[in-house]
């Protein structure tokens, strides 16, 4: 355990900077499994909603540096090629 004051500040703060960090994470994931049961029970409509929020999420952990960008760049573009699929059926 820290025995200085700022050690034991900075140990403060990596707790609330870890929780807000998997908050975020937790959403992204979310995020990502609704628009997947959506293209998988068949609703276009649903999906599309989702899948704004799911990009805009993972934007957002990309800014902060919490998921690496072509990782980003993979999942919205797996999870887009999805939706567009739906139209052709």
């Amino acid at each position: 355990m820290a025995n200085v004051k700022n050690a034991k500040k900075k140990i403060q703060q990596i707790i609330k900077r870890t929780k807000a960090h998997e908050q975020l994470k937790s959403t992204v994931k979310n995020a990502i499994k609704r628009t997947d049961k959506a293209v998988l029970a068949g609703n276009k409509e649903e999906a599309e909603k989702n899948l704004k929020l799911a990009i805009k999420s993972l934007d957002n952990a990309k800014s902060k540096g919490l998921v690496h960008r072509n990782k980003v760049d993979r999942e919205k573009s797996r999870l887009t090629l999805k939706v567009n699929k739906m139209e052709n059926k």
